[in-house]
């Protein structure tokens, strides 16, 4: 028994906030002293090198939950099942329910919790849990609801991912203009469709922790007048670039090697939007580990220059949009190979190979 996605969906918030809205924020470096550059020549800067133009933030009385709960919902319209018969309901994040105006994260009842409730599910059996892993916090619930479909114990798993990091960004550390706020879930059923049917082919999961897990933290604002009691999303970014550089092709190579995939059968690759400079040379790093120098025109999707860097959000929100073809330069088709891959805090890093 294999597992199969049979609905998608994702909330995007529409509030946009443009590069050019950062042109009047004071920056400060890591070292706490204030960068002298022109905002503007920051702000182009930043642009050059993450691809990102704008971002979205959930509104005032919008929390992570209630978006996670629009894009189940959305998912479960998209299958056509009835959310009683859900096994799992996954929800991933890092950060709980920061409400508006507090940097204090709420975990406490769970997010799935939360989004049961708000999705009126009164079955019992439909076990609701959080997983925190990171910007691969969606990708490992894929994985793991896999696992659980494949062992017997599951027939029917929701996986959510989303998040609001908007409410624990420093504003007055570049970074900021990097995070954004979004929800994407699908629905993951159990499949006796066997080869070549639709459905999960394998997974590769890695947690490096020795050295890298402080690339990723919580940390007091960069800006020196500012209270030291609130801590911030900080990140190492040139130690997050090597890292993924150096360990996420060879993480992808491995999951394709493990199902048995030749490099020629791909035809999407669905990889966490972090970085648009970035996730550009992890694609030529790893179809130079095939011997190919260059990367096949379409393959990587990204909506990053609209929507910036949600962490657990990115690959669920991409994949529903092009599943949905509302990325015009972008089909899937019945038969497709599809990988996904990210990596992120703790350091983690997976990536699972599909038959659309």
């Amino acid at each position: 028994m294999g597992s199969s996605i049979t609905g998608t969906g994702s909330y995007i918030p529409d509030k946009v906030r443009s590069n050019r809205d950062f042109a009047f924020i004071e920056f400060y470096n890591d070292r706490r002293q204030r960068i002298t550059s022109n905002a503007v020549e920051v702000i182009d800067k930043f642009e050059q090198i993450t691809g990102i133009a704008q971002r979205r933030y959930a509104h005032d009385n919008m929390n992570t939950s209630d978006m996670a709960a629009l894009a189940a919902a959305a998912a479960i319209e998209d299958a056509g099942t009835d959310p009683e018969t859900i096994d799992q309901l996954i929800v991933a994040h890092n950060f709980g329910d920061v409400p508006k105006n507090s940097c204090q994260s709420d975990s406490v009842p769970s997010l799935a919790s939360r989004v049961k409730r708000l999705l009126s599910i009164r079955n019992p059996a439909c076990v609701a849990y959080d997983l925190l892993f990171g910007c691969p916090g969606w990708l490992q619930g894929l994985i793991q609801a896999d696992a659980y479909i494949r062992s017997g114990f599951a027939r029917k798993c929701l996986i959510v991912g989303a998040e609001t990091l908007s409410r624990v960004i420093d504003p007055h550390d570049r970074d900021s203009m990097l995070y954004s706020d979004g929800a994407g879930a699908v629905l993951l059923e159990a499949s006796t469709a066997g080869v070549p049917g639709p459905g999960i082919l394998g997974s590769v999961s890695q947690t490096h922790a020795l050295v890298e897990s402080d690339y990723i933290t919580l940390g007091q604002s960069y800006c020196p007048p500012a209270g030291s009691n609130t801590r911030y999303l900080k990140m190492q970014g040139r130690k997050v670039y090597e890292f993924a550089l150096r360990t996420v092709p060879s993480a992808m190579k491995a999951c394709l090697d493990a199902c048995d995939v030749n490099i020629d059968q791909l035809k999407k690759i669905f990889i966490h939007q972090a970085n648009e400079k970035m996730d550009v040379a992890i694609m030529k790093a790893f179809y130079r580990l095939f011997g190919r120098q260059e990367v096949p025109d379409g393959i990587m999707p990204m909506n990053i220059r609209q929507l910036g860097n949600s962490s657990v959000a990115t690959i669920p929100t991409l994949f529903d949009m092009v599943r949905k073809a509302t990325l015009p330069e972008h089909h899937l088709y019945p038969g497709d190979i599809l990988l996904f891959a990210s990596v992120g805090a703790g350091m983690n890093i997976n990536a699972v190979c599909y038959r659309f």
